[in-house]
């Protein structure tokens, strides 16, 4: 099984958009050795066991990106 990430980044001007866009993405490669694979621009695919890691990484922005978690068993891509 593996876990859907759908976020946004919530701001009230561009300004803001840009720094609170900057850190998250700093931070989210900190992770580093982390298998997260990049479905689009504001949605991340990872295993189960990564699971806590990323629940409390998006909890460091929770005022700041809407963020949603769907548990998958099986992704597709339609053509």
């Amino acid at each position: 099984m593996q876990i859907l990430y759908l976020y946004d980044i919530k701001a009230k001007n561009k300004r803001e958009f840009n720094r609170v866009k900057r850190l998250f993405y700093y931070h989210l490669n900190k992770l580093g050795r982390v298998k997260i694979h990049f479905v689009t621009k504001s949605v991340l695919l990872v295993p189960t066991e990564l699971e806590h890691l990323l629940d409390g990484f998006f909890k460091r922005f929770k005022n700041k990106i809407e963020i949603y978690k769907v548990r998958c068993e099986k992704i597709e891509e339609l053509s």
